[in-house]
């Protein structure tokens, strides 16, 4: 592992937690605010972590791809302009986050999958890994996002934050996955959320999946179901790396998070 790598972190920030879903370009300034402030802390506290930071698209990006289908496929001129339109507004938002970012004392880029990644069926083919590599070696925090992509297959689709962490996972070899999102972690009877599942492993996972839901907001990557089906492939392949889904919203848990703290569900192999 290169001195760049070494006690690396992906941490998303999840479209429910940085945007209000249920209306249309609603970011929450103030939650997006306290998580890069953490961010900010937990970078001067631990000075070796290196971290990529993900974001969700939420009620940007997630409403025109719902309209047009996009993560299914692109062929159409109809289905191209909404390609289009995808693009635009997940940079709009991610243009709001790194300004946040960079606010806080965070010297963030932003690296768009719509420009660095071509995928085949949405499996990711081609993505030069260099510059984010650099980026991290340089003291530099890289943003990557929910976004278009050309497709070799499909013409064109939507690549969620966990398809881009799974790659990277696969790559770089983190210490930790962190999806900070809306809810304390995996509820076993979501919505009613009285049912906390505190572990998930491959050994007990089929005992809990009848139990998992989507999202109750507009998600077309897949919701709750997909974060934890993503985490545990990654923790399968990678039996060192622990993930964690929990609420970003309580102030401090990011912070917490990044120090070690277990909040939230915990996937481990």
């Amino acid at each position: 592992m290169s001195e760049s790598e070494s006690h690396l972190i992906l941490l998303k920030l999840g479209g429910s937690l940085i945007t209000n879903k249920d209306q249309p370009h609603t970011p929450r300034i103030e939650l997006i605010r306290q998580a890069a402030q953490e961010i900010a802390q937990g970078m001067h506290d631990i000075p070796d972590m290196h971290i990529i930071l993900g974001h969700g698209s939420g009620s940007y990006g997630h409403v025109p791809a719902k309209k047009y289908k996009t993560r299914q496929g692109v062929g159409t001129k109809t289905q191209w302009d909404g390609f289009s339109q995808v693009w635009e507004e997940a940079t709009a938002l991610n243009r709001i986050v790194i300004d946040i970012l960079r606010e806080s004392g965070l010297h963030a880029i932003a690296f768009p999958p719509s420009s660095m990644i071509t995928s085949e069926n949405r499996d990711i083919q081609e993505w030069n890994l260099k510059p984010i590599k650099t980026a991290l070696y340089k003291g530099i925090l890289p943003v990557v996002y929910g976004d278009v992509v050309f497709d070799n297959l499909l013409g064109g689709t939507i690549l969620s934050t966990e398809d881009l962490f799974t790659y990277l996972a696969r790559e770089l070899k983190p210490n930790r996955v962190l999806l900070a999102g809306l809810e304390d972690g995996v509820w076993a009877d979501f919505p009613s959320a009285t049912q906390f599942i505190q572990n998930i492993t491959p050994q007990n996972y089929y005992s809990i999946l009848p139990k998992l839901t989507g999202a109750l907001e507009t998600d077309v990557t897949g919701g709750m179901r997909s974060k934890v089906e993503v985490c545990l492939n990654l923790v399968r392949e990678n039996p060192s790396i622990q993930a964690h889904i929990f609420s970003g919203v309580q102030p401090n848990n990011i912070l917490r998070s990044l120090g070690g703290e277990q909040i939230g569900t915990l996937l481990h192999s």
